[in-house]
């Protein structure tokens, strides 16, 4: 049996595709073709490769497909300076590396990569030619940054709109007391009224008025955001203080309203790329996560849009490096990711060949076939114990979760910003070329 298992998982190889340069993605782009949402996973917040074969796919859909722009695992109001920064806005700093280490929330590594860094520098070139419409965005969809999110609007509001201030100011004087999320989320279950009724009156003058706000580049949509921001942020750490609620499926259905107002912003021949885990953009019904009533961005977009118009691209490897911490807040540090357990879905291609691969499931029915049943699937957070990776894997049915999958056999932990380089200079392999 275990022979005959062994010579199922070669001929594997088979029906997988090759994964070595920026050609290979032909087949993903052809498969991508006119669909308008294409949602990138990645299985670490930590991983090199990850972010490297991201950015080439991203550049393609760009060049090649007119793709309008991105929208990432990130607070808005850190991310859209990196918005500014690549679109050549006035009053932006020099380099990326000055705008990137201004992230100072925690995962810092994240987004203050050397690996953004470069995706960045393309974008401010590729932006430098074409009219302001037309240059590409890229933005935060995350609901972390209510307090942030709060103070940009108050004081925005304050300059631009004295009516629109008065409510802004109603909602920050009801979470004053509370002065960070944190608090406000532990304060929580004693306070009444609640602030939320101040931050949805904030969220519908903002969205009434939206389009007055053109004093500066974006603007309009910059004060839309923050609000909404604003809003889906009290609810979220609401319900992280409060037994029975899903703060998960609070924080997804924000990142798709985010989404939906960038593509409304964007007009009806938007397109968008969008880089997330896979716990995100994997639809969620081929996971375990259905059995406890969670949802993700992945299956909220494929519900609202056609088959067609949208494809979820998920991304693993079998062994290599992360970037992670062992507690919350706690240091950063370089991590080994050890060989992936038997009968998940990265040991099964491993054992195929060990070699980097690409796989199409609905152009190849047998793929499809054998990555219909359920798998382990490993997936890392920020938090994690390579001595505890035997917790880290998702029951999944791939094929289903997924359109396409990217498989690295092995991979190298992400470049930090925020760790000194020797020299103070960019690794080697600077800028992560195929």
């Amino acid at each position: 049996m275990a022979e005959s298992t062994a010579k199922n998982r070669t001929g594997l190889a088979n029906y997988c595709l090759p994964l070595q340069n920026a050609q290979d993605l032909d087949p993903l782009l052809e498969r991508i073709g006119d669909a308008r949402y294409v949602l990138l996973g990645e299985a670490t917040h930590g991983t090199h490769e990850y972010y490297t074969w991201r950015a080439e796919i991203t550049r393609r859909l760009v060049k090649e497909k007119g793709f309008s722009f991105i929208a990432v695992e990130g607070d808005w109001p850190d991310c859209f300076e990196i918005n500014r920064w690549i679109k050549g806005y006035p009053n932006t700093p020099e380099s990326i590396e000055e705008v990137l280490r201004q992230f100072n929330r925690w995962p810092t590594w994240m987004w203050a990569n050397w690996e953004v860094a470069a995706l960045a520098r393309w974008l401010r070139c590729h932006n430098d030619k074409l009219v302001p419409a037309r240059k590409i965005g890229l933005y935060g969809l995350d609901v972390y940054s209510m307090w942030d999110s709060m103070k940009i609007i108050v004081d925005y509001l304050e300059k631009e709109d004295p009516q629109a201030a008065a409510y802004a100011r109603r909602a920050i004087d009801c979470f004053e007391p509370y002065g960070e999320e944190e608090s406000y989320s532990t304060a929580l279950s004693s306070m009444k009224p609640s602030c939320r009724e101040a931050v949805l009156q904030l969220l519908l003058e903002v969205r009434q008025k939206a389009g007055q706000y053109n004093h500066a580049p974006e603007a309009g949509l910059n004060a839309e955001i923050n609000a909404l921001v604003a809003a889906n942020g009290e609810k979220y750490y609401r319900a992280m203080s409060a037994f029975g609620d899903n703060s998960w499926n609070i924080r997804d259905r924000h990142m798709v309203e985010a989404l939906n107002t960038l593509m409304n912003y964007h007009g009806p021949e938007a397109k968008v790329i969008v880089w997330e885990h896979n716990t995100h953009i994997g639809d969620a019904r081929a996971t375990d996560m259905i059995d406890d009533g969670e949802i993700n961005v992945g299956q909220l977009v494929r519900e609202q849009h056609k088959p067609e118009e949208v494809v979820l691209v998920g991304f693993g490897s079998y062994e290599g490096s992360v970037i992670a911490g062992r507690r919350w807040d706690g240091p950063m540090q370089e991590m080994p990711v050890p060989p992936a357990m038997e009968k998940s879905v990265e040991k099964i291609l491993h054992e195929a060949s060990a070699e980097n691969k690409l796989l199409i499931f609905d152009q190849q029915p047998a793929l499809k076939e054998y990555f219909r049943g359920w798998m382990g699937h490993r997936a890392i957070r920020v938090v994690y114990h390579p001595e505890r990776d035997r917790g880290n894997y998702v029951p999944t049915k791939l094929s289903a979760r997924y359109d396409a999958f990217l498989y690295i056999d092995k991979t190298n932990a992400v470049h930090p910003l925020h760790l000194e380089h020797k020299g103070h200079q960019m690794p080697e392999t600077f800028p992560f070329g195929m």
